[in-house]
């Protein structure tokens, strides 16, 4: 069962993968927002650490690169 769900996991993260890298323009419009949302987030108090590890997440991850490092740090898991 748990081999099945890890199937369709990667295969989603492929398919979503190969959606966003088709088009270069929407991936660094993607990480440019994330960085902006991730700072302005900061500016309001949000509290999470700027260091060289979270935003690398979210310049690589962009928007969902926002929400893993806000569900980390409030998971307290990091950051």
């Amino acid at each position: 069962m748990f081999g099945l769900v890890g199937l369709l996991v990667a295969l989603l993260i492929v398919y979503v993968l190969f959606r966003f890298l088709k088009n270069p323009t929407y991936i660094i419009a993607n990480s440019i927002m994330g960085i902006v949302i991730f700072f302005i987030l900061n500016l309001f108090g949000v509290g999470v650490p700027i260091n060289l590890f979270s935003v690398g997440i979210v310049a690589i991850g962009g928007i969902p690169g926002v929400v893993l490092v806000l569900l980390i740090h409030l998971l307290g898991l990091g950051f």
